[in-house]
């Protein structure tokens, strides 16, 4: 039986060539057995991102804040993912966030 490790795995060799809805399959197969998989909402808020799934790949990448509150690339990625989709306030919300868990200055 496949893990939730297993089927990211899975994922991203399928997300490297280029069948990222496949992708999408596997990784919300991911999803059903760790519903918490942190590399799996990770992975998702890239690939629905890419397929133009803007909502759902920004409520991804928020569950990776949520589940990685400290983890400031969780932050960064939510901002590049925002950003993408053209949220930018909350991009620049997302990055000043990542700067404070960096123990940078907000600009």
């Amino acid at each position: 039986m496949s893990t939730a490790m297993d089927l990211y795995d899975e994922a991203t060799k399928l997300k490297g060539a280029g069948k990222l809805a496949e992708a999408v399959d596997k990784l919300n197969a991911a999803l059903e057995l760790d519903a918490n998989h942190v590399l799996t909402h990770s992975a998702l808020g890239v690939v629905l991102q890419k397929l133009g799934r803007n909502d759902e790949a920004i409520a991804h990448a928020q569950k990776v804040c949520e589940l990685e509150p400290n983890d400031a690339f969780s932050f960064t990625q939510l901002s590049v993912i925002c950003q993408r989709c053209g949220k930018i306030p909350e991009a620049e919300a997302a990055m000043a966030q990542a700067h404070v868990l960096q123990g940078r200055r907000p600009h």
